[in-house]
């Protein structure tokens, strides 16, 4: 299981492709807060509500200096499926060797319909300016996710 950040933490660097194959690292965004999300897999339910709610609320959240990066085990091929079939505006980047999603804690042993499974745990990370974590919320509901951070950091 890996271990879950704290606030104060040194969030994880990472560079990982994105729906477009690009290379996307977190030190790109030096100077601005960074929300890190992580969900199970694109083009599912419960993801496709989160991405989208994250979408519809990108506006606000680019506004108040928070640039928002989506992280999932997917290729960036299907990243890039979920981006036009879903019209996402958020980064979308892809961990298949899951070396960040386990860095943050995001990726271990969950409830699944009462079984214990290992998996991605939907985990949002916020990393300030500097590259500090400020605010680490795990195993969180893929609904009303996004209005409790936007509530949450005061947005």
């Amino acid at each position: 299981m890996s271990e879950r950040l704290q606030p104060g933490d040194t969030a994880p660097a990472f560079t990982l492709p994105d729906a477009d194959g690009k290379d996307v690292s977190l030190a790109d965004h030096k100077g601005r807060k960074v929300i890190v999300y992580f969900y199970p897999a694109a083009l599912t339910p419960g993801c496709t509500k989160q991405a989208c709610d994250f979408t519809d609320n990108l506006d606000v959240l680019a506004a108040a200096g928070y640039d928002v990066i989506g992280v999932s085990p997917d290729k960036p091929e299907k990243l890039a499926k979920f981006r036009e079939k879903e019209n996402l505006k958020v980064t979308l980047v892809g961990d298949p060797s899951k070396e960040t999603l386990e860095a943050y804690g995001a990726f271990g042993e969950k409830k699944l319909y009462g079984k214990t499974v290992t998996g991605v745990i939907r985990s949002t990370v916020v990393v300030d300016e500097t590259g500090k974590v400020e605010h680490a919320f795990y195993n969180v509901k893929a609904t009303g996710h996004v209005t409790k951070i936007i509530r949450d950091l005061g947005v």
